[in-house]
């Protein structure tokens, strides 16, 4: 699942900002603004991905769709959720596609600006310069 997930994060960096972008194992180690969603595959386990964006890469972000410079920190996190919803809803048709564990998604949660320390199983972290998002996901045991 990361795998597609990771496919959609790039797809999301080179199509929405258009940007150079570069990937790596592990997590930022910066403060950084995290959301979650939870998703149910076909197969039957279920998962929790957050993505933990600094607030640098979200201002990114906010810059492109919203044209603000200089975004307040409500309008951050709006953005958090919204990339969460646009990364995830991405690799859920990416996985439909490809027929590769398909799964349905929730709605994006917001947990806290910090630096990451929630339980996860695999992560990956893209940079576009000094800005990164990391995404990171759980599978979750009922």
């Amino acid at each position: 699942m990361l795998k597609t997930i990771e496919k959609a994060s790039t797809n999301f960096c080179i199509h929405q900002i258009r940007e150079t972008h570069t990937v790596k194992d592990g997590l930022t180690q910066k403060r950084t603004l995290i959301a979650y969603i939870d998703v149910d595959t076909k197969n039957g386990a279920q998962y929790r991905v957050y993505i933990a964006s600094d607030k640098e890469f979200m201002q990114r972000v906010s810059k492109l769709f919203l044209e603000e410079d200089e975004s307040d920190d409500e309008t951050l996190i709006d953005m958090t959720l919204e990339t969460a919803n646009l990364i995830i809803g991405s690799a859920k048709v990416i996985a439909e596609e490809e027929d590769s564990n398909p799964f349905t998604i929730s709605t994006p949660n917001y947990e806290k600006f910090d630096i990451f320390d929630l339980e996860y199983d695999e992560a990956k972290t893209l940079a576009i310069d000094n800005d990164e998002i990391s995404i990171a996901i759980k599978e979750l045991h009922g």
